[in-house]
């Protein structure tokens, strides 16, 4: 091509008259924002416009078409001009003439030009062979000539685009995915890139072009103010850098504040980080209904030649009460009632969770809208259920962005909003304080089989960093709030102290470990002091782990947790010698346990009573479980007898205890009666009758309940879901716990029919169970089982290690 110079600079329509008003609108302080950036589009317009009808007055034929961002109207002070010269192929060469007279004044501003030249159908050819062309493509606006040329294009590129959205969408999320690969998570970068990021201005193009698809569509509230938000933060990033760079960097982040009227970087981080979140989260619902609808598409042919016709209904499997699944998602069951049940959002979050289900948006939706909230303290399903969420792993993290998004974190921790989306300032940390928070759970989650109390692992890994929301040291600010909240969430108040030590000494052990001589009595001594049991050491050495694990890489290494782990071993010395291990007095039988055990004793065989337990629900006045007191007389088999048949009823075993207990001597001088207190509580559903459970009870003690085939039948009539990977169960022998019997300690993921298993191993072990204590913490069962020989005494400590290692295989199986 070859340029031409008879144009009139001084013309509005010249270079030097835009550049002087361009310049003159990016100066004016008044204006920024959506109107600067529609300002300088509709400037950029006359422009061009004015550029055009000087060089083809009468054009036919031709048309000026601004695609990508610039047809969406939304210039930057240094973005690109993406255009596209239209043509109907009659005129090759005044088209030529016609792109030399509009490219070469771009240019001589030294603006950034993406240009093309083509007809209808090169333009739809392109776009089918080079998915960036036809993203840009969806968004061409006319901006001068043949507009009958431009609406012809687009009305062509936007069927094109629905027609082939099947085949194309996936390209493009696989493109989202490399890009996200590439250019990492920019809520959690301290140097985000604004455009190319996960969450950034990219994705946000993106989830528009598959509503333009009209497959699926982007949940819409909050999602433009999240865009406006990344564009003003690169707005300002283009004027105060004087460059078309789309990365915040860190010494620009002051300035950029400073721009944009805030009042430090933080706070810009923060804004920037919220934006990505909303984006993020609206990606990810999107790109999971995409799959959805795909998938119906492909399977409905195939369904409707299986059924005949119609319209094939979903499946529904219940996973907890009010909590179903149902195409791949954790739902509300029709019977569900949040305003009713205020529990239900944190049922439904563990129900996904465990399930390694996403939640669905809809359900969120509609449980942040209706749910009341919860009293104060928590019930303890309430606080139960969120242990379970944040002891499922890995798939906590994305229910917990689905309830992020619905603003239901903050309403059941309202202590979360100071460091949502908060930035952490080191090298180290790969996370926002709110991330590394929950990642430090997930962390957690993985080491609760070395804790006797994973709960309070689990809740101190969710709240070790709250206090940085706060001005001072952390730590100190961190077990105040760390008090408040475990008293709110109903733990007593010995579990209140523990949390709040966990939280106030978190970075103790490490800090000391690499810092100071172990050598030194007063070292070890400090750290005892300030632990003050072994209960406490051990929940703080899986913790220190797991805040280390989820900091980052350079956080944690072999050596540190050599150092760690030596320092533990000399303070549990310290602590040892300080607090001997004793074996509790077991309490004295009420008046009704008495009355069962005689019972028992007269008729010979089980007699059982379930009662409501004291502790309601202040919303619903509901009983929160209830208790279940069974007398039998003493014979092999009980545990796992009744394990088995509570399982089959669907009631999970929240705590439970087995003793023997002897008769009076007006009764039976020789004899002696199981008893077994457990807490029990429905999966979902109602309880069943009692009459019920004591006639299952006989048949699996007499042998004619084949429990074991039951309960496979039961679990093969439901499909398999994937869940999470749980971590493997431990079993343990106590050191010195009994000087009567052998303690067998036990932690393993809880799950229907656990209980069950573990009495069958026992029995096959041919030991006796004297007493056992059970308790379910959230999804984890930790259970201590005192068992003797034949003869009563203690195991050897052969024989010890022997049983606990069938146990443990047995569990593995």
């Amino acid at each position: 091509m070859t340029r031409t110079d008879d144009r009139n600079e001084t013309d509005d329509t010249g270079p030097s008259g835009y550049a002087a008003a361009r310049l003159h609108l990016l100066n004016q302080g008044v204006r920024s924002g959506p109107p600067r950036r529609t300002a300088l589009a509709g400037l950029t317009d006359d422009w061009l416009t004015g550029l055009f009808t000087a060089a083809a007055p009468a054009a036919r034929g031709i048309s000026l078409v601004a695609v990508g961002g610039y047809g969406r109207g939304e210039l930057s002070p240094r973005s690109d001009l993406d255009l596209l010269l239209l043509h109907d192929g009659s005129d090759p060469a005044a088209v030529a003439a016609l792109a030399d007279r509009l490219w070469y004044p771009v240019w001589d501003l030294g603006i950034s030009l993406d240009h093309s030249v083509r007809t209808p159908a090169e333009a739809r050819k392109t776009a089918a062979e080079d998915l960036k062309v036809q993203l840009g493509l969806l968004d061409a606006r006319h901006l001068v000539g043949d507009l009958g040329l431009t609406a012809g294009l687009r009305t062509a590129i936007l069927a094109d685009w629905r027609n082939q959205a099947p085949k194309r969408l996936p390209e493009l999320q696989e493109l989202c995915a490399e890009r996200a690969e590439r250019h990492g998570e920019l809520r959690f970068l301290l140097e985000p890139d604004l455009k190319e990021a996960r969450g950034g201005l990219r994705d946000a193009t993106a989830l528009r072009a598959v509503a333009a698809s009209w497959l699926a569509d982007a949940p819409r509230e909050g999602l433009a103010d999240a865009r406006r938000r990344l564009l003003d933060a690169r707005d300002a990033l283009h004027l105060v850098t004087g460059r078309a760079t789309d990365r915040l960097a860190l010494q620009e982040q002051d300035q950029v504040a400073a721009e944009l009227g805030l009042l430090d970087a933080d706070t810009l981080l923060r804004q920037v980080y919220e934006a990505a979140r909303v984006i993020s989260y609206a990606g990810d619902i999107t790109w999971r209904e995409v799959g959805r609808v795909l998938r119906a598409r492909a399977v409905r042919p195939r369904l409707r030649a299986m059924l005949g016709g119609g319209k094939p209904v979903a499946e529904r499997s219940p996973l907890a009460e009010g909590v179903v699944e149902q195409d791949g998602e954790a739902v509300l069951a029709r019977t569900a009632r949040p305003e009713r049940d205020p529990v239900l959002p944190l049922r439904a979050a563990a129900a996904a969770a465990q399930a390694a289900l996403p939640l669905s948006p809809h359900a969120v939706r509609r449980m942040a809208a209706t749910a009341r909230p919860l009293p104060t303290p928590w019930p303890a399903e309430a606080r139960e259920q969120l242990i379970t969420l944040l002891g499922s792993g890995r798939p906590t993290v994305d229910v917990w962005e689905a309830l992020e998004a619905e603003g239901l974190i903050t309403r059941l921790l309202p202590d979360w909003e100071r460091v949502r989306c908060r930035p952490q300032r080191n090298a180290v940390h790969l996370w926002t304080v709110d991330r590394h928070l929950i990642e430090t759970a997930v962390r957690a989650s993985a080491l609760t089989r070395r804790v006797g109390r994973p709960d309070l692992l689990l809740v101190a890994a969710l709240l070790h960093d709250i206090g940085k929301g706060w001005p001072g040291d952390h730590s100190v600010a961190g077990e105040i709030i760390a008090r408040d909240v475990a008293a709110r969430l109903g733990f007593d108040r010995a579990d209140v102290t523990v949390l709040a030590t966990l939280v106030r000494h978190h970075l103790l052990l490490v800090e000391t470990a690499t810092r100071r001589d172990l050598d030194d009595p007063a070292t070890v001594r400090a750290v005892a002091d300030a632990v003050g049991s072994e209960s406490t050491l051990e929940l703080l050495h899986a913790l220190t782990e797991a805040d280390a694990l989820a900091t980052g890489p350079a956080a944690w290494s072999t050596w540190r947790g050599s150092l760690v782990t030596d320092l533990v071993r000399r303070v549990a010395a310290v602590l040892a010698g300080e607090h001997p291990g004793t074996e509790p007095e077991p309490a004295a039988p009420t008046a009704e346990q008495e009355r069962l055990a005689i019972e028992a004793h007269r008729t010979g065989g089980p007699v059982l009573a379930l009662r409501a337990q004291a502790e309601e629900s202040e919303e619903t006045g509901e009983p929160l479980g209830v208790e279940l007191l069974i007398a039998v007389p003493d014979q092999p088999g009980v545990l796992p007898a009744l394990a088995g048949v509570l399982a089959l009823h669907r009631l999970t075993v929240r705590t439970g205890g087995l003793r023997t207990l002897r008769l009076p001597d007006d009764v039976d001088d020789d004899g002696s009666v199981l008893l077994l207190d457990w807490r029990v509580a429905a999966e979902y559903g109602s309880l069943p009758q009692a009459s019920r459970l004591r006639a299952d009870l006989v048949r699996a003690l007499d042998g004619s309940l084949d429990i074991t085939g039951r309960l496979a039948e039961r679990d093969a009539a439901y499909p398999r879901r994937r869940g999470r990977a749980a971590p493997p169960p431990r079993v343990t022998v106590a050191p010195a716990a009994s000087r009567h019997a052998t303690v067998i300690e036990v932690r393993a993921q809880d799950a229907p029919g656990l209980l069950f298993r573990i009495g069958t191993a026992l029995d096959k072990a041919a030991v006796q169970v004297r007493s056992m204590h059970v308790s379910t913490l959230g999804a984890n069962a930790v259970d201590a089982f005192y068992v003797t020989s034949g003869t009563g005494a203690p195991l050897p400590p052969e024989d010890a290690t022997a049983t606990a290692r069938a146990l443990e295989e047995a569990l593995r199986a």
